[in-house]
């Protein structure tokens, strides 16, 4: 598949701009929202260039087959995924077809609610200082990638700019309530088991994933992303193994050149190379064909 890749889509919506994040922008539509998954791509809290083809297609087109998969266990903000809905607001459909979601307005609560079935990345690194993970003490001698007896949650708070702040459980009780707060730690268990299910019939490993909740007329509802290679992370069953560093289902071709090289981060790197781009392109529309069972089109 060749496609023309998505930096903005800030000259082709006549609707206000009112977020732009490191992928997704936000437009104002009135009654509803309009968030556009472009095909940025960040690492480090850098956005890189250039863009990776199909990349906000495959995280748009699968957060709508989860939030259709997972709507018995939750409610979500989506209205539809349709541009041809959008009318004259749009000034050109194909470029932003199976990229744009119409949602409902909601209010946002501002927790990162992440369950971990299996202690890696972060969490490891967190275990290996502290012996805990987000204030959870946990039993001594666990090996990396190895699977929790039950998925823990470990929300952070969320932060516009720079780094969410890992916190515990307490903390996120005092700040949202005690009894929200159960309540979104319970779902986030709940819809991770549910996903994590599906995924091992596919031969993918769930290993951890992050969801954003919110509120409309004081009712908890799904927002955002859910089980996308952005917001998850995926692990090949074939792939699984203690001890190593395992090639997740993502972003990793970028991740794995950037530590290659000799850039600084701290500062803009350079423009990633054709091959990487393909290969992280790839690796987009490899999960999305996995998880669905269809091509993207």
């Amino acid at each position: 598949m060749t496609a023309q890749a998505l930096a903005t889509a800030a000259d082709l919506i006549d609707a206000p701009l009112i977020y732009k994040g490191k992928v997704r922008e936000l437009y104002d539509l009135g009654e509803h929202f309009l968030i556009v998954v472009t095909d940025r791509i960040s690492a480090f809290d850098y956005v890189l260039d250039p863009p990776v083809p199909h990349k906000g297609e495959v995280l748009n087109r699968l957060s709508a087959y989860w939030f259709g998969e997972t709507k018995h266990l939750i409610d979500n903000h989506v209205v539809h995924i349709d541009v041809d809905q959008l009318g004259d607001i749009v000034r050109d459909r194909e470029a932003l077809r199976n990229r744009i979601m119409v949602t409902r307005k909601a209010e946002r609560i501002d927790m990162e609610c992440v369950v971990r079935g299996y202690i890696t990345g972060g969490g490891w690194r967190q275990y290996e200082q502290t012996g805990e993970v987000n204030g959870i003490a946990l039993p001594q001698g666990l090996r990396k990638n190895g699977a929790f007896p039950q998925p823990i949650f470990t929300p952070a708070a969320k932060n516009d700019v720079g780094h969410d702040e890992d916190i515990s459980f307490e903390q996120m009780q005092q700040q949202v309530g005690e009894e929200l707060a159960i309540q979104l730690r319970d779902k986030s268990i709940e819809l991770y088991e549910f996903a994590r299910k599906q995924c091992l019939q596919h031969d993918i490993i769930l290993a951890d994933c992050k969801f954003e909740f919110g509120l409309i007329d004081g009712k908890l509802i799904l927002i955002d992303e859910i089980f996308t290679p952005d917001s998850s992370r995926f692990w090949a069953k074939s792939n699984y193994a203690l001890d190593i560093e395992i090639d997740s289902m993502d972003k990793e071709p970028v991740r794995t050149y950037l530590a290659g090289t000799d850039w600084d981060k701290n500062s803009q790197p350079d423009p990633l190379p054709a091959d990487v781009v393909q290969a992280t392109a790839d690796r987009y529309l490899a999960i999305y064909e996995k998880l669905t069972g269809s091509k993207l089109s």
